[in-house]
């Protein structure tokens, strides 16, 4: 329903009872937007012009609106709470202690120790995190094979199996064929080792500066 929201940074509120909060005014209108710390250190002064990606969580006592300063953040953000045992508050506690860029790290390394440092994720829910994420990031769609016969990079060979997973996860973060290919291009440039982490890592960042 909403893609983003752009206007007037009104205040921000750090955690508490009520979990972190930004209130942004468009036309007039002021919008409560549920986000994290992470957010609110970088969203800069009340008066700025701030561009937030939203997504609307809509319950049967509330709708809410929860919303990111990046858009890989907030698609990361979509597809956490399709885990079952995650909702709103878990993955904004998620997405506080880990960058959504890292966070897919995390998801793609298997490492449920280090995503358990979160507050309030345990082991076994760390786990189970780990499982389903990693299955809708990169099993979720794997089509449309990019091209990499015109890729310059300065890995001496680049996995198939690297470009190909890093494909999925970008696809399933809802980038388009093109813009994942273009991203994944760049990436293999800058890109110091063949690992999808690292190509996901490097296409990540220039997507987000793409997005600005």
């Amino acid at each position: 329903m909403l893609d983003y929201i752009k206007g007037k940074l009104i205040s921000k509120q750090t955690a508490g009872a009520k979990g972190a909060t930004i209130v942004v005014e468009n036309n007039n209108i002021g919008y409560l937007i549920n986000t994290t710390n992470r957010n609110i250190s970088i969203a800069g002064e009340t008066g700025d012009e701030i561009k937030i990606y939203t997504c609307l969580i809509h319950r049967e006592d509330a709708m809410l609106l929860c919303g990111f300063l990046n858009r890989e953040d907030r698609d990361i953000f979509n597809i956490l709470i399709t885990v079952s045992g995650v909702g709103m508050k878990v993955a904004l506690v998620l997405l506080d202690e880990f960058s959504g860029c890292d966070l897919i790290s995390v998801v793609i390394r298997g490492d449920f120790k280090e995503l358990s440092r979160a507050k309030g994720i345990g082991p076994k829910l760390a786990q189970k995190i780990i499982l389903e994420l990693k299955d809708k990031l990169i099993n979720w769609q794997k089509t449309s094979p990019i091209d990499i016969s015109d890729i310059n990079t300065n890995i001496e060979e680049v996995s198939d199996e690297a470009i190909t997973e890093a494909q999925a996860v970008l696809l399933s973060l809802g980038y388009s064929v093109n813009e994942a290919k273009n991203a994944i291009k760049i990436a293999c440039q800058t890109a110091k080792k063949d690992s999808s982490e690292e190509i996901l890592k490097e296409s990540l960042q220039y997507l987000a500066k793409e997005n600005i």
